[in-house]
Formats: structure tokens, C-alpha cells, sequence
């Protein structure tokens, strides 16, 4: 595979530079500039949103997929994916964890039982993310179809931990996962990329990429 990479020397680049090897980095785009050694076929992106447009203008020059992982997108960024999306394949999550997908899969399946229950969302990221809440714990409250309060907490080095909390009277049911490193966001970068190879133009979510990998 020929990928580009957005962000490449910041923490999540360099991680999915190590996942990723085997693969052709053939494009980078990064703070001091844009190098390119051949066409990539999919470009990675777990940057900023402020670069955003760079990743688009160069998805649309070189008819590359995408992968997108940037949080704290607004609504024009995301009709702006959904355009590019007309041309080349995009794949875009605010988690690439399989298992916070398949958190949030249960809980669209199951959160229906328990609207008797009070529930609350508490969510746990490193000292350095800017955006509260993240966008995994908004996308967790919207499968849950429940107006929940979250509690974003900014501390040390933490990768990621979502709880969900449900409780009555009498009893308590907690939904938890614990990302313990960053590498797991970079795998599943790596899964999405290989599914832009197998997939027309289109907008694609991560649940969907897992469902693939189960045919």
C-alpha cells in the first residue's frame, strides 16, 4: 500500500508510521511542510482540524482514499468529507478502536431497556486533547439516544477510558473501555486504509469497516 500521512511527527503519526510498516510512505504533510515521493492510494489523517483542507485538496489530486481520525470536527468540515466522499472512498471515526465500536454498537442495541435507569458518561483523556468532550464520548451519547450528562476528565497520559454508567434504586450497570495505548487507534487506521483499497467513492464509518472484516 502507498499511504500519505497527515500530522506524521506528531504522537499518532508516529505511531501509525510503526503499524504501518511494510507500506510505502510515500506522502507527509506535517508542520514544516509537504513531501511527497510518489501518489499515494489512501491518506491517513489524525491530525487538526486546521489542516483539514490540506488533506482534502490532496485526497482530490491524487483520487486517494481517506482516513480520518481528527476530533472536534464541525459541520462543514463533515459536509466537506461527505463531498469528497463523492470521488473517493472516506472513512471517518472519532475512535478507531474496534472494541469502543462495538461499545457503541451494544449500545444503540440495548440502551432502549434501560430507560428507567438514570445513566451518566464519564470520559477520561490525557492532560494535552483540547476538545471536552471528546467526540468518542459524543459519539456514545448519540447511540445511546439519551440526553446523558458527560464528565470529561483531562489528566496525565491517558490514551482514552468511556464509562457509561445506568443505575435505579437497586442496582447498577457500568459499560466500560480502557484504551492502554495508542497503537490500538493506529491498528485500526491500518484496517480502514485497507478497506479504501477495496471500496468505491463513499462515506464510511469505522462499524462499518469491522463488519467487513467479519465477511
Amino acid at each position: 500500500m502507498r499511504y500519505g500521512l497527515t500530522g506524521s511527527t506528531g504522537r499518532m503519526g508516529k505511531e501509525i508510521i510503526e503499524v504501518f510498516k511494510g507500506h510505502d510512505l510515500v506522502l507527509e504533510v506535517n508542520d514544516t511542510g509537504i513531501f511527497r515521493h510518489g501518489e499515494p492510494e489512501v491518506i491517513v489523517d489524525f491530525s487538526n482540524r486546521e489542516v483539514l483542507k490540506t488533506t482534502i485538496e490532496l485526497a482530490v489530486q491524487f483520487g486517494a482514499g481517506v482516513v480520518i481520525g481528527t476530533t472536534a470536527l464541525s459541520q462543514s468540515d463533515l459536509t466537506d468529507l461527505r463531498t469528497l466522499s463523492e470521488k473517493v472512498p472516506v472513512v471517518q471515526s472519532y475512535n478507531f478502536s474496534t472494541g469502543i465500536n462495538i461499545m457503541k454498537m451494544i449500545l444503540r442495541e440495548f440502551s432502549s431497556l434501560l430507560k428507567d435507569f438514570e445513566a451518566e458518561l464519564i470520559e477520561t483523556h490525557h492532560s494535552g486533547k483540547k476538545d471536552a468532550p471528546s467526540g468518542t464520548a459524543l459519539m456514545l451519547k448519540d447511540a445511546t439516544e439519551r440526553d446523558l450528562p458527560i464528565h470529561s476528565l483531562r489528566v496525565g497520559g491517558v490514551p482514552g477510558d468511556h464509562s457509561i454508567v445506568f443505575a435505579n434504586e437497586g442496582e447498577v450497570i457500568e459499560i466500560t473501555h480502557r484504551a492502554i495505548s495508542r497503537k490500538v487507534f493506529a491498528i485500526g487506521a491500518l484496517t480502514a486504509a485497507r478497506f479504501c483499497l477495496e471500496h468505491e467513492k463513499g462515506f464510511y464509518s469505522f462499524e462499518e469497516v469491522i463488519r467487513w472484516t467479519q465477511r
